[in-house]
């Protein structure tokens, strides 16, 4: 009958819609939630520009200096020219100093000792978007979400925070991971705190009602 088959073709539309519908939804959490409990990697500073180093190299004064690492990530001292100090840690720079050294010195000892603290950019963490004061963020050991939060002041009063999202790159493949600030900020969640990781990218965005 003409009405049966009217009310079939109703009834397919209508799947149809909520498949449509379904589908939308699920798109609205396209990736996974930031672990709450998870342990801080064990990481060792590493030198980045910007950074000074106080170079003290034993019973030679007049080759021991404090300098800054350059924008390329080297540095110049007496005798010494373009080392590159950016990426390695105070004691692997040491070595390298008194390697250079070693041809003027005999058997220099030097020990490096860092102040600054801005570490390399692949190690910053980056806060962009509706945070109250987006910025990059030297890495620390053990760094959690609210930490940086704090370091930030926060986010605006038009931040989205329960859709923000970390960025991190892990073994080579990137991931996007849920975080809930809203909840943690305004609601004292802590079990929407997280355990940040170096080079992490913290995307704050912005409500749209």
């Amino acid at each position: 009958m003409p009405g049966t088959a009217v009310g079939k073709k109703i009834g397919t539309m209508l799947a149809g819609c909520l498949l449509v519908l379904a589908s939308l939804a699920g798109c609205r959490t396209p990736y996974a939630l930031a672990p709450a409990e998870e342990p801080a990697p064990l990481h060792d500073y590493l030198i980045g520009p910007g950074d000074a180093v106080n170079i003290l190299v034993w019973r030679n004064p007049d080759v021991s200096l404090t300098v800054a690492v350059r924008p390329d990530g080297k540095i110049t001292t007496p005798l010494v020219e373009d080392l590159q100090a950016s990426g390695k840690t105070s004691t692997q720079l040491a070595r390298d100093i008194e390697q250079a050294l070693g041809k003027y010195i005999q058997q220099p000892v030097v020990t490096v000792i860092v102040t600054g603290f801005v570490g390399p950019y692949a190690e910053q963490i980056r806060v962009i978007g509706a945070a109250a004061r987006p910025q990059a963020l030297p890495y620390r050991q053990g760094m959690s979400l609210m930490d940086v939060l704090i370091a930030v002041g926060g986010v605006t009063d038009f931040a989205a925070g329960n859709k923000a999202s970390i960025i991190r790159v892990r073994e080579g493949s990137q991931q996007q991971l849920r975080v809930r600030l809203d909840d943690l900020l305004k609601d004292g969640d802590i079990s929407a705190n997280v355990t940040m990781r170096p080079g992490d990218v913290l995307l704050i965005p912005e409500s749209f009602f």
